[in-house]
């Protein structure tokens, strides 16, 4: 086990050695707050909405243990409303995950207020060590592969679009293929009665960083932030008669009433949706194009099982 732990150390010290970059998006979750550790010379980067979430308070923890220079910025509702139209237009999407995005956009956009050209992302080690708790009662030797394969996060759209290179150290590809040797039954594992994902790297990293850092709970990002606040914000916005008259005149199968309000967003700033391509299947959530076997539609946000 110990020999497992220090190279997952090294291995991971590497990879951040060759993926190197001026600032880090920093949430004060597990993921980058091992990063941070990894490329002290790093600054950080904290987004939140007007006060909401509550992961400023780890960020500052770290920061102060690291001595990390830290730029934490509230963003108020009406500067968060006013920017979603941008981010669909980036991301062509609908998706009513859209807050998680959004704080990432916020964040870069920040990177490029502050001079910043290059960010580092934590993006990867929940789905290279089960850090979802949905994972925790699959086969994950044979999903986990399948999911390396797929991987593809937003923060490298939304990236390029402001002209900031993002850096991927847990994407990797040497980083990976180790991640991925590592046993399941090592990334899934009970911590003081409860299971607990990303088991291994916890464990990896545990002597070197804070207690409440290494053992806390997954957050997703729009959580943490606050931006979740957006969903009942936007929410209250529509009626349900809107919504009922909504259901009865578009082809879409709205999960709540802000997925609504994005879906009316992108009619606006992009438009109609794409019809499937040749070899695609149609998307059960909006008629959109997909993969066959695919399991999520980047347009509309549907998953199989909603």
């Amino acid at each position: 086990m110990e020999d497992t732990l220090k190279e997952l150390r090294s291995r991971l010290e590497k990879a951040v050695e060759r993926n190197t970059a001026q600032g880090i998006l920093l949430s004060g979750g597990l993921d980058t707050s091992i990063l941070a550790l990894l490329s002290p010379r790093s600054i950080g980067l904290n987004m939140r909405l007007n006060g909401y979430g509550e992961d400023l308070k780890y960020a500052e923890m770290l920061a102060g243990k690291l001595g990390l220079e830290l730029y934490p910025k509230s963003i108020s509702v009406e500067e968060a409303l006013a920017t979603i139209p941008e981010v669909i237009k980036i991301m062509g999407s609908f998706d009513p995950a859209l807050p998680n995005d959004l704080a990432v956009y916020l964040g870069l956009q920040l990177a490029r207020e502050k001079g910043i050209k290059s960010v580092i992302t934590g993006d990867g080690a929940d789905e290279l060590f089960a850090g979802y708790s949905y994972m925790f009662d699959l086969d994950l030797k044979e999903y986990l592969p399948r999911l390396a394969e797929k991987m593809n996060f937003s923060s490298s759209r939304l990236g390029a679009h402001l002209g900031i290179e993002v850096k991927q150290p847990f994407l990797d590809r040497d980083f990976i293929n180790f991640a991925l040797s590592i046993s399941p039954e090592l990334k899934v594992r009970e911590h003081r009665g409860e299971r607990c994902g990303k088991w291994i790297l916890r464990e990896a990293f545990a002597p070197l960083l804070p207690e409440e850092i290494i053992w806390q709970t997954k957050r997703p990002i729009e959580v943490g932030s606050g931006f979740s606040q957006l969903h009942k914000i936007i929410g209250a916005k529509i009626s349900d008669e809107e919504l009922a008259e909504a259901e009865e005149t578009f082809s879409v199968k709205f999960l709540s009433k802000d997925h609504l309000f994005y879906y009316q967003t992108y009619r606006q700033v992009v438009g109609k949706i794409p019809p499937p391509r040749p070899g695609e299947a149609g998307c059960p959530g909006c008629g959109t194009g997909i993969a066959p076997q695919s399991s999520h539609c980047r347009v509309c946000g549907w998953s199989k099982g909603l």
